[in-house]
């Protein structure tokens, strides 16, 4: 028997939520329009639900078409010399990973390539090919410490995409004020406009363009809504202070050591401290002299015995040492923090921060007109030269005293490793970096001459790109003993990284003898000259391949 449903009348506009309800409730409790109670109410309720569900399909009104968006802006940078571009594909192309892992063999490893290439296309100011833009993006989406140099090559293009694809949004949070431009800095008006009106980033990427152009006026933007800003807001603006910096910030920044936040106080005192003629300076060089001292009656030690014609002992000039016993309130405005870390002495925490924030000029009148390397040569009462040695380095550092960390480091060839004065490889990297480039591969250079490679890494990592000569030659000729001493390659794969990425490529004939398996000693580890040989290839590889590139980027 064929059982005959109800006839369905279409349900008016609007009907899909009645229907979904009488679903819910039941056709017992409820019925479709139209529709009778009884045996057939649930044929009838479906036979309902998919007119409806055509009719919703079918008769869909097309929403407003979205509005064109305006054509991406021009880039007026020269376009890529077509084989670099083709690089540039390949380069993007590769990915983190994609080798899976184990043996490297002898290819070069494009990833670490591309940052150079980026930097090389950026100081010789060419554009990106725009088909190449989306896989740059992607590049720079999966890799943050690309992101800077990718973004400037990438240019304005890449934030008009930015803003048609959440996948890269990125781009418009990297770039300070999502890439909008920023008022000529001549216009008066739109400057204080934006510094008024604009977003945190938009503010940032002024006041730091406004200080690397014209330092003052960039000081008088932030006096002028100083006492209405965030406390966050105020600590990252005051930083942007660290650009210029000289002695007419002075005023400003003993203001802020009055200020309510204890890291704005801070960063104020840290600034005061580097400038040594500042008055902030000066009062920490009273405090630091009252804790420091030459005593002309001390012994000499064991080591350092001298004697008289009458052949008694001859007193040694030594440093003394008497800690602050306390921290008080003049102290802490003038940056000083006074509850020490865990583990550490407040007397040698509240002594350390002092002599970190005098001027280095201080020593030379209160230790008797000693030079810098005098001075750190001389004997320290009571263990207090770790602590006092280690403060002059942060000033040396702060203070970009490059007299004063040529003391601290020594000579390279010392025994100790270090020098007098720095305490750790960290310390020594940071004294580096107040010298020039070539005064810093050099001593580089001497230290891996006489220590080798195994402390470096640090200090490698701060000389300039690509390696000075003497410095490039001294790091190959220790892999070179490494290699003869027969260990594996395993241990210096740092080095040979950063060999790959700093080495000078004219050094690449150099290796070629390197190149071939050496004969193994006795007590070398099996099989140590087979991998050495596939380093130093793909080393020499590498090191064409960036040659290659450069002659690319040049090609007119």
């Amino acid at each position: 028997m064929t059982r005959t449903s109800a006839p369905v009348v279409a349900p008016p506009t609007g009907a899909w939520e009645g229907l979904v309800t009488t679903a819910l409730l039941g056709t017992d409790r409820r019925t479709p329009p139209g529709t009778v109670p009884g045996p057939d109410a649930p044929v009838a309720l479906l036979d309902a639900a998919a007119v409806e569900t055509v009719r919703r399909r079918a008769g869909l009104r097309p929403a407003r078409a979205a509005e064109r968006p305006r054509p991406a802006p021009q880039d007026p940078r020269p376009p890529l010399p077509q084989a670099a571009a083709r690089r540039l594909a390949i380069l993007l192309a590769d990915r983190p990973g994609a080798s899976g892992g184990g043996r490297r063999g002898t290819a070069p490893d494009l990833t670490e390539l591309l940052p150079q290439w980026l930097a090389a296309a950026n100081t010789l100011g060419f554009a990106p090919p725009p088909h190449l833009l989306p896989a740059l993006l992607d590049a720079a989406r999966g890799r943050t410490d690309l992101r800077p140099a990718a973004l400037e090559f990438a240019g304005p293009r890449a934030l008009w995409l930015a803003r048609l694809n959440p996948d890269w949004r990125f781009a418009l949070r990297s770039t300070p004020g999502g890439g909008a431009a920023l008022p000529h800095l001549d216009d008066d008006g739109s400057v204080r406009q934006l510094w008024e009106e604009g977003l945190f980033a938009e503010r940032v990427a002024l006041l730091s363009a406004l200080r690397s152009r014209e330092p003052a006026a960039a000081r008088d933007l932030l006096a002028a809504t100083w006492a209405t800003e965030r406390a966050e807001d105020r600590l990252m603006f005051l930083d942007s202070l660290r650009t210029g910096l000289g002695p007419d910030d002075e005023p400003f920044l003993e203001q802020a050591l009055a200020d309510r936040s204890r890291n704005v106080r801070a960063t104020a005192a840290e600034l005061l401290s580097a400038l040594p003629g500042s008055a902030l300076a000066a009062r920490m060089a009273l405090r630091a002299e009252a804790c420091v001292a030459i005593d002309h009656m001390q012994p000499a030690q064991p080591a350092q015995e001298a004697t008289s014609a009458t052949g008694s002992p001859v007193a040694t000039p030594t440093i003394t040492v008497e800690a602050p016993h306390e921290c008080d309130p003049g102290m802490e405005r003038d940056g000083v923090v006074a509850k020490a870390p865990t583990g550490r002495g407040e007397r040698s925490w509240w002594f350390g921060q002092l002599v970190e924030a005098a001027p280095l000029g201080t020593w030379s009148r209160r230790l008797g007109g000693r030079t810098p390397r005098e001075i750190v040569a001389l004997p320290v009462t009571d263990d207090w030269q770790g602590e006092l040695h280690a403060a002059w380095c942060r000033a040396a550092v702060r203070q970009r005293d490059a007299e004063w960390s040529r003391a601290l480091l020594g000579e390279p060839s010392a025994p100790e490793a270090g020098g007098p004065g720095a305490v750790s490889l960290a310390e020594r990297a940071k004294l580096l970096g107040t010298l020039d480039a070539g005064e810093r591969a050099e001593w580089v250079a001497g230290f891996i001459a006489t220590h080798g490679l195994s402390e470096a890494f640090q200090l490698l990592g701060v000389c300039a790109v690509p390696w000075a000569p003497p410095l490039g030659r001294a790091v190959v000729d220790a892999l070179n003993i490494a290699r003869d001493a027969g260990s594996y390659p395993w241990s210096f794969s740092g080095v040979m990284g950063l060999a790959e990425r700093c080495l000078d490529p004219s050094e690449a004939g150099r290796l070629d003898a390197l190149l071939a398996v050496p004969d193994e000693p006795e007590n070398a580890s099996p099989g140590a000259g087979g991998y050495w040989a596939e380093a130093f290839q793909r080393l020499v590889t590498t090191l064409r391949l960036r040659a290659a590139m450069t002659q690319e980027l040049n090609i007119s």
